[in-house]
């Protein structure tokens, strides 16, 4: 198991490189080009930036998160084979610096939705929160509340710019059903195989958060019988999961550790994140902790040692503690915790296994 901590670039992000490198046991940095819009290509010279910034802290850059897929692509318009020769060569650029692993989703319009982005919990601390009854049936308004509560950070899904043309694209995705959007995913990913042979990348899908259907749009990736389908879809081994205990674990029937007993050989990216149910489906993100939570973290994390885990892994979600200022959900401290909680759990699994 490799530990990676998700990092939003220079000025971009509350998180110095120097601070996550006092966080024992993190060896690469999970980086993405956020300046480019989806469909656009990933230079040589501007991943040679990233590199130059990593390199004096000996991380390595072997995950991306994400190369974003162009809605084009998604809804399956006469233009996605021209934005999928653009993510061809991306990937192309990307294994001259070694990169391994591509995280990325196939949601439609938008990458995750939550109701409140400071939500309080019992004790004092704010997390991502998720309140069925009060989900903004205009995305529109939901996408200014999204924005206006970033605190001037970019967005992953939220962009502005991107948003701007937002009635224009749920205007575009109305024909896409959902078994057509497993078409166009397939199709996508058909197309990129060869190249990922060639490069040696893997590419690891994110399930969708929450994982159900939202604003009418159809969502894919949502329980274990659709990762099931997915991994028969394009049944390649460069074709396999960013498999998220948080997004699946929003739905309280997930058993994640089962699917990573299943699928192990297929995860070549894990994101551990802890979320609390609450009645109607409400949801809130809480600690690593698995007592203050409900997807079963310790469960999870003994499924991917059980298994012989080699991949990639990172804290996801962390609450906002200790009056930090930070992008909701990606700040300093609780991601920390995480960390050492995750190894912990690790360390002494490898003590008492090999006893």
């Amino acid at each position: 198991m490799q530990m990676t901590w998700r990092w939003y670039g220079e000025g971009n992000d509350s998180v110095t490189l120097k601070q996550i490198k006092q966080i024992p046991g993190v060896e690469g940095i999970v980086w993405a080009l956020h300046n480019k819009a989806a469909g656009e290509v990933w230079e040589v010279a501007e991943i040679e930036e990233v590199r130059k910034q990593l390199e004096p802290y000996g991380f390595n850059m072997d995950v991306v998160e994400s190369v974003n897929v162009h809605d084009d692509i998604k809804i399956g318009l006469p233009t996605r084979d021209a934005l999928i020769e653009n993510y061809k060569t991306t990937l192309r650029n990307l294994a001259k610096f070694g990169v391994k692993v591509v995280c990325y989703n196939f949601m439609p319009v938008f990458d995750w939705t939550r109701t409140d982005l400071h939500h309080e919990l019992p004790d004092g601390s704010n997390a991502l929160f998720y309140e069925k009854k009060v989900i903004r049936e205009d995305p529109i308004e939901m996408a200014r509340y999204i924005i206006e509560g970033s605190k001037g950070y970019t967005m992953p899904g939220w962009e502005p710019e991107r948003l701007e043309h937002l009635k224009e694209l749920f205007e575009a995705y109305k024909p896409v059903t959902k078994e057509k959007l497993w078409e166009n995913l397939k199709y996508f990913l058909e197309a990129i195989m060869p190249t990922c042979e060639e490069c040696n990348i893997k590419m690891a899908i994110h399930q969708d958060d929450p994982p159900w259907d939202i604003f009418g749009l159809p969502r894919l990736l949502v329980d274990e019988a659709a990762i099931d389908k997915f991994l028969k879809l394009v049944d390649n081994p460069y074709s396999g999961l960013t498999l998220c205990s948080g997004s699946l674990g929003a739905n309280e029937h997930n058993r994640v550790a089962d699917i990573v007993r299943k699928h192990c050989d297929r995860i070549y990216f894990a994101h551990i994140r802890n979320v609390k149910h609450y009645e109607g489906g409400d949801f809130s993100e809480v600690s690593h902790r698995d007592c203050d939570g409900d997807v079963g973290i310790l469960d999870i994390i003994k499924a991917y040692h059980d298994c012989g885990y080699t991949g990639y892994i990172r804290p996801d979600h962390g609450r906002h503690i200790w009056d930090e200022k930070c992008r909701p959900g990606y700040g300093l401290y609780d991601r920390a915790l995480g960390v050492m909680y995750i190894l912990g759990v690790w360390d002494a699994l490898e003590k008492f296994d090999n006893k």
